[in-house]
């Protein structure tokens, strides 16, 4: 599927071309230091899959316009700062295969960084009346904020359902996904039934794109590039997981959460752990309801004209579930 994501690229590359140059535009300020961390943030860089999502959704809806790359944009100053921010939260030091910003130049100025982002991307949208831009990330951002504190809630008592957790992916991680779509469909001049349709779209997406990551942690070392038992060890209570604790007997069941709970930092024990969920069928209907998320975005693309486009977007959907890290 990597050839897939290229065959995107390739199909937009010019708006991605233009994107860039507005993205790095925003980020430039008249303080050295700022500029060398912005410069830095700009090298490491992942996929681009955010402002894909949002030109591909314009593009659906007709002309791809100066608004387009605005959105995008905003879209990644305002997301790139909640990163920044958590990996402080976090006490991270890698993101994306790079030092992080807080591992550089330490937790102040990455807070700091974290806030000029986030004035940037505000200023850009009021700058040029971008106004219904602006509400729909601004409503992404608090939605994101609202899953990763509904999430550490739950850690604490490990007590999530599958309907809690749903509630806390579609906040934490769709909702982003969600809002590159509507932004890119708003930007273009869509409809606000179309507007919806594909904040909708995308939120599905972002649904499969996060249970894709929790399978990943329950796989071998060497099969993915993400580590394996990392969501145990950080007491996250994942789909796989919470299968397994619905269908084992009760005396395991409060063996596996003491695991979780207490010993999550002890490799033998997390080990264990992800055996269980191996042999429980977790991943597999992890995986199956993955493949129900996919199936209802594409279903919801089935209204727009079958052209180059609306194939790319289905292929950017199809790398997102598909993709091996």
């Amino acid at each position: 599927m990597a050839e897939g994501l290229s065959h995107v690229r390739k199909h937009i590359q010019d708006e991605l071309l233009a994107f860039d140059k507005v993205f790095r535009s925003a980020m430039k300020s008249h303080v050295p230091l700022l500029d060398k961390v912005t410069g830095y943030i700009v090298k490491t860089k992942g996929k681009q899959m955010r402002p894909m999502f949002v030109i591909l959704s314009a593009r659906i809806h007709g002309e791809v316009r100066e608004s387009t790359y605005r959105a995008a944009t905003l879209i990644e100053l305002l997301h790139t700062a909640t990163l920044v921010h958590d990996d402080v939260v976090d006490d991270s030091n890698e993101r994306r295969g790079f030092f992080s910003i807080n591992a550089l130049w330490k937790n102040k100025i990455a807070v700091l960084v974290g806030d000029y982002l986030l004035s940037r991307g505000m200023l850009l949208a009021l700058n040029n009346n971008d106004f219904d831009l602006l509400k729909i990330v601004a409503d992404a951002v608090k939605e994101m904020s609202e899953g990763e504190l509904l999430q550490i809630e739950k850690a604490r008592k490990l007590d999530i359902e599958e309907d809690v957790y749903f509630d806390i992916i579609r906040k934490k991680t769709a909702s982003l996904i969600a809002s590159c779509c509507a932004v890119g469909a708003a930007s273009a001049g869509a409809t606000p039934e179309k507007v919806k349709l594909m904040y909708e779209f995308g939120q599905n997406v972002g649904i499969a794109f996060q249970i894709k990551d929790d399978i990943f942690d329950y796989q071998k070392v060497g099969t993915a590039g993400k580590p394996t038992g990392i969501d145990i060890k950080e007491r996250k209570m994942t789909l796989p997981l919470i299968y397994l604790l619905n269908n084992t007997g009760w005396t395991e069941r409060r063996r596996i959460i003491n695991v979780v709970k207490n010993h999550n930092q002890d490799p033998e024990k997390v080990s264990w752990v992800m055996e269980k969920v191996r042999g429980s069928g977790g991943l597999e209907y992890a995986t199956e309801k993955m493949e129900l998320f996919r199936k209802n975005a594409l279903k919801l693309l089935d209204s727009y004209e079958d052209d180059v486009s609306r194939q790319s977007l289905r292929d950017l959907v199809e790398y997102t579930i598909s993709r091996q890290k």
